[in-house]
This record gives C-alpha cells, sequence and structure tokens, in this order.
C-alpha cells in the first residue's frame, strides 16, 4: 500500500510540519488499563507515545511509524477493544513563542497554560475544522499538536498561515 500525505505538495508556515503517519489507535474499555488517562482531557505518556483522553471509556493511542501491531497486542491483551484509526487523521505540529497565540485567533477553548498546559488535549474546532489539540511541551518553546482529518488538512494549514500573517500586521 502505498501512503500519501494531503500535504505532500504544500509549503507549511515556519513551525509547522507534518508528523507522518503516525499509529492511532482508538481503544475502549469499561476498566481503563493503567496506561489510558482516567481525567478528562488529559495525556499520558509522552511525545513518543501518548495516550489522549476522549471519554470516561475511550481514549487515543498515538505512537511511532509502524507500532500499530505492537501497540494492539498491548491493549488486546488487557481486554481492551483496539481500532486502527492511523489512517483517520494527520498530526501537524506547530510550534514556537507565539503557537497559542496563533492557534487563539480560531479557537473557541481557554488555550492559557494555567488550563491547558502541557499533557492536556481538547476535541474543538479550530477555524471551523474538528480537531484534537494535545500540548505537548512548553520547554524550550510551546509544542502542539493538531490531530484532523485528511480533508482538511490543507484548509486548516492555510488558516494557520493567513492567522500567522494577521500576527505579523
Amino acid at each position: 500500500m502505498i501512503r500519501r500525505s494531503p500535504l505532500e505538495d504544500a509549503t507549511l508556515i515556519d513551525g509547522l510540519r507534518e508528523l507522518p503517519f503516525l499509529a492511532q489507535l482508538a481503544v475502549r474499555s469499561e476498566e481503563p488499563p493503567a496506561s489510558l488517562p482516567t481525567e478528562p482531557n488529559t495525556v499520558g505518556g509522552d511525545a513518543t507515545r501518548g495516550a489522549l483522553w476522549l471519554g470516561p471509556d475511550e481514549g487515543l493511542v498515538v505512537g511511532p511509524p509502524g507500532s500499530e501491531p505492537e501497540l494492539q497486542g498491548e491493549f488486546a491483551a488487557v481486554g481492551a477493544t483496539v481500532i486502527d484509526v492511523s489512517a483517520n487523521r494527520i498530526t501537524l505540529e506547530l510550534r514556537g513563542a507565539r503557537a497559542r497565540e496563533l492557534l487563539e485567533f480560531g479557537c473557541p477553548i481557554n488555550l492559557d497554560p494555567r488550563v491547558f498546559g502541557p499533557g492536556r488535549c481538547a476535541q474543538t474546532l479550530l477555524a471551523r475544522a474538528n480537531v484534537l489539540i494535545w500540548f505537548v511541551a512548553d520547554d524550550p518553546e510551546p509544542v502542539y499538536r493538531l490531530l484532523v482529518r485528511p480533508s482538511f488538512a490543507a484548509y486548516v494549514a492555510a488558516w494557520l498561515a493567513d492567522a500567522a500573517d494577521g500576527l505579523i500586521d
């Protein structure tokens, strides 16, 4: 199977890059495995392998490309229902001193670091597109990951470029 990025021909603004073909597994379980967060809108793990809270019995595990079989086996072994949704979203990484300010132009949720700091995630809208925002790190600069459907990826990237122009002006 040949995999192609919807952004392979796009020019991205400084601080924005695609993290291609990350493993993404939807995990559901009445008794969440220990590696899934139980507090709403939090992330367990780190940038290499994160488990994002999506609901009381649902998480999204994001890992390196090609790690789907290993992750599926791990969660299936503890009785969770696991579905590979890797093709469902692409991952954009936005970093830089003004990343939060840029996202705030088009996002209705409060992204203030006192409320939405590193290790937080939220399903929301960005410029009218459904996204899952994950605040990965804040040191030495803010790093956000935006998980967005492939059909909206070019739109979100173009919107971020326009919003960045607005910050400069």
